[in-house]
């Protein structure tokens, strides 16, 4: 059993719970995610199964599509709904539909986002939510990050009460905290704020209407059509160029050979070669030492 497994996310489970879950159901220890989800989040979240779980790291950096809801009146340690409330300031005006536009305009582009207490990045050493969890604050480098689009899903012309929700839709790069975001969109607006829904619709290729819920995958083991809800690897690394070789290269290419470069690699860092069936073999890369020739940056097909 191999390929990309699109397993629509519940509620209430982190991406590791999800993969402990899936090598029950599938009764395989080769399960690995593609990046981790809150257990708030709900939505996309690809899987990799067998010798897919050698593209994992392929797959991180595609940009990422969500629906969220932004609640202005109160935030929270985790900037999510999860978390308990640190800060209320009720909304005492109406907030106009430009206001918002504005901001969330202000906020397409690149920017820096500052990672939040609650998150995994580490920082001498530790991941930041275990200091989270004994109550301390420290200071933590901003990243560079790209809002590809922000955009407002309301129709309304004017936003009003002690509580303001709306909903926005993006399309951000790795390493984006979209209730960060959240928090930044009331700021700007002048509120304290959380993220008070989300739901991941796309991580690069892969849309929420290809995914699949755990009592389909489920019920696809027990009809053994599991294999028709499984992406081929060669899907999940399209965005790489392809190079097809013959049958006498791709044992060299099994074996983890330095080949001859490929004319391909003139404008691409890194080429996909297949055999002749279309199988992904390997990962190529100009050889940093040898010019002429180039390396496998990782051997798929052994």
């Amino acid at each position: 059993m191999e390929g990309i497994l699109l397993l629509h996310k519940p509620k209430g489970l982190t991406s590791h719970d999800c993969v402990f879950k899936l090598r029950k159901i599938l009764k395989t220890k080769k399960v690995g995610h593609t990046g981790t989800l809150d257990p708030d989040v709900t939505g996309v979240l690809p899987i990799c199964i067998g010798r897919a779980t050698k593209i994992a790291e392929y797959m991180t950096g595609d940009s990422k599509t969500y629906v969220g809801e932004v609640t202005l009146g109160y935030s929270t340690t985790t900037e999510d709904a999860s978390g308990e409330t640190v800060k209320e300031v009720p909304v005492d005006r109406v907030i106009t539909r430009d206001e918002i536009l504005q901001v969330l305009h202000k906020l397409t582009g690149e920017i820096k986002q500052t990672p939040p207490m609650y998150s995994a990045v580490k920082v001498n050493g530790k991941k930041l939510y275990e200091y989270a969890r004994k109550g301390q604050t420290i200071e933590r480098p901003s990243r560079d990050i790209t809002i590809y689009d922000l955009n407002l899903l309301d129709d309304r012309d004017s936003f009003e009460g002690n509580q303001i929700s709306f909903s926005f839709k993006v399309t951000c790069s790795k390493g984006t905290y979209v209730r960060t975001l959240a928090v930044t969109i009331g700021e700007e607006l002048g509120y304290p704020a959380h993220m008070s829904h989300l739901v991941r619709t796309a991580s690069g290729p892969f849309q929420l209407d290809e995914c699949s819920t755990f009592e389909e995958i489920e019920q696809a083991m027990e009809t053994g059509a599991i294999d028709s809800i499984l992406i081929p690897i060669e899907r999940a690394l399209k965005h790489l160029p392809n190079l097809e070789i013959d049958d006498k290269v791709a044992v060299k290419v099994r074996n983890g050979a330095v080949l001859e470069t490929s004319p391909i690699l003139e404008e691409h860092h890194q080429v996909l070669l297949l055999d002749q069936s279309g199988q992904a073999l390997a990962i190529y890369e100009k050889h940093p030492t040898k010019p002429g020739l180039m390396k496998p940056t990782k051997v798929l097909y052994i």
